[in-house]
């Protein structure tokens, strides 16, 4: 057991350190690295909450394709940060006033013994051998936490479809594709043959 406890404080130490790098670090392509760490340190986190599943699929889903995409946008894009930081030291007060905040908050959940306190929420039992975390989570998510779980499906499809209408709206000044335009394209009207009487060449 205290073998676990090192091995949790080291990683959610990791994480603290990486999640606060996230936000300070300059250069965007690091920060994106920095949440990669983030997200291996949270699934480690989850191993040895014995949560098999959840964790494959942070790593699987966030680290192995969504961090990617971003890291690929970001470098073609070449974003100027610059702007993006100039009222940054003009909201630190703010800022740092509400990490305070934020921070007392979670040591009074931690310390205190009323009904928040860490004596409800004990260590978890080891999981009999056969116990399939992917199998608990489908029956969990499928019969108490349907209803939400279908909802959270419709908010996403709903996000699909208005990414793609905000994206294939027709706007002013902008080069679009037309691939049925495309499709229908004919030879004749994109090759010309051009007939040219040959020329001797000069002193021949």
């Amino acid at each position: 057991m205290i073998v676990q406890q090192i091995i949790f404080y080291a990683f959610a130490l990791v994480m603290v350190l990486a999640a606060t790098m996230v936000i300070t670090v300059r250069n965007p392509v690091y920060a994106a690295l920095y949440l990669v760490l983030t997200f291996f340190s949270a699934a480690a986190i989850w191993m040895l909450l014995e949560a098999e599943f959840l964790a494959i699929i942070l790593v699987v889903v966030y680290v192995g394709a969504v961090m990617v995409l971003f890291l690929f946008v970001v470098m073609m894009l070449d974003i100027n940060m610059v702007p993006l930081k100039e009222g940054f030291i003009r909201n630190l007060p703010v800022a740092l006033l509400v990490a305070a905040a934020m921070a007392v908050e979670l040591l009074m959940v931690i310390w205190s013994k009323s009904r928040f306190g860490v004596d409800l929420f004990p260590v978890p039992p080891p999981t009999p051998a056969g116990h399939s975390n992917t199998q608990a989570l489908g029956e969990l998510l499928y019969t108490n936490y349907l209803l939400p779980f279908e909802v959270a499906g419709v908010v996403l499809l709903v996000a699909i479809i208005a990414a793609i209408a905000l994206t294939l709206r027709k706007r002013t000044g902008i080069k679009i594709q037309d691939p049925a335009r495309q499709v229908r394209a004919r030879r004749d009207e994109s090759v010309r043959l051009v007939k040219m009487k040959s020329e001797k060449p000069q002193g021949g």
